[in-house]
């Protein structure tokens, strides 16, 4: 599944988007919280004093299986995540629980997921308002209490679609699952999670946090998830990107003449030093890293490996 956007409202501000594709498990109970803190990436002490966190619950071989943001609730936790997933991750919990005195419920009747951005806060909804826990000059994220109506509106805020959504995850160069990777696929550093406050280095063990770990002490990330842009509308989602004629990497969420991809760093950085083309299908395209990366292209060009 991946995702075109549009670009209409990418810029304005004052809007509101109700993310229909997420959807909310409540995790409660006496252990909720020592049960999520040996599993998944993020620390429990972040999410409980910032009140969000962002996060994901890996592979024992370090991938990703799922993705999401969490949110501390009365003692509780709300784990926003994508529909494809949320039923699966549930299951997973579940299985992780053993004699654990903890609750995993689908709790998306009561709570809906919205994006907000714009020069002030959103008030006016019954719920949680904080700033986006990837990237908060991205926007808020709200969950809003609903009981079983409608979510109420933010006031002040104009309402737009989940294209914008995207078109502005396009500008801001933040990756989604599954339209930019996809789960059980993907490291947590190909996905840029560790620049963008998802992986918790130093909290001690979850599942898969040897693998990881070697990657981020050893540098040893190869695929990156960066901003490409053309001179031409964008090819389909999921078109090859080739660098030097060589497999490169993967389109993923377009707007336009603009998108994002995951990519091999180091065949793209050869293939520009050698002035070889950079492709996304047959559209010639220039390769940017987010403005918050950390991480740098490579001096060394890629071979086959």
């Amino acid at each position: 599944m991946n995702q075109t956007a549009h670009s209409d409202e990418t810029d304005a501000g004052g809007l509101w988007v109700p993310l229909t594709e997420r959807r909310v498990l409540r995790v409660a109970g006496d252990e909720a919280r020592g049960f999520l803190q040996n599993l998944v990436t993020c620390d429990l002490d972040d999410v409980d004093s910032d009140g969000a966190g962002y996060g994901a619950l890996l592979t024992p071989q370090g991938k990703i299986l799922f993705d999401f943001l969490i949110f501390a609730k009365d003692g509780a936790y709300l784990l926003d995540s994508h529909s494809s997933i949320a039923a699966d991750l549930a299951k997973r919990l579940g299985f992780y629980k053993l004699r654990a005195k903890v609750e995993i419920a689908d709790a998306s009747d009561s709570w809906r997921v919205i994006a907000t951005w714009g020069d002030v806060a959103p008030t006016g909804v019954s719920g949680i308002a904080l700033p986006d826990p990837r990237l908060a000059s991205f926007g808020h994220r709200v969950l809003a209490e609903t009981g079983t109506g409608e979510a109420p509106r933010p006031s002040g805020f104009r309402e737009s679609d989940e294209g914008a959504y995207h078109a502005r995850r396009v500008a801001f160069a933040l990756p989604e699952a599954p339209h930019d990777f996809q789960f059980g696929d993907a490291f947590p550093h190909d996905a840029d999670m560790d620049d963008l406050h998802g992986v918790a280095f130093d909290k001690g063990c979850f599942v898969g946090q040897e693998v990881v770990s070697r990657m981020q002490h050893r540098g040893t990330a190869r695929r990156r998830i960066v901003r490409v842009k053309a001179d031409a509308p964008l090819p389909a989602p999921g078109s090859a990107v080739t660098a030097g004629g060589k497999a490169a990497g993967t389109l993923g969420t377009t707007d336009g003449a603009a998108g994002l991809a995951m990519v091999r760093l180091d065949r793209v950085e050869g293939a520009r030093t050698r002035g070889e083309p950079i492709l996304a299908g047959d559209v010639c395209i220039e390769a940017h890293l987010p403005a918050w990366a950390t991480f740098v292209w490579p001096a060394t060009a890629g071979g086959d490996a």
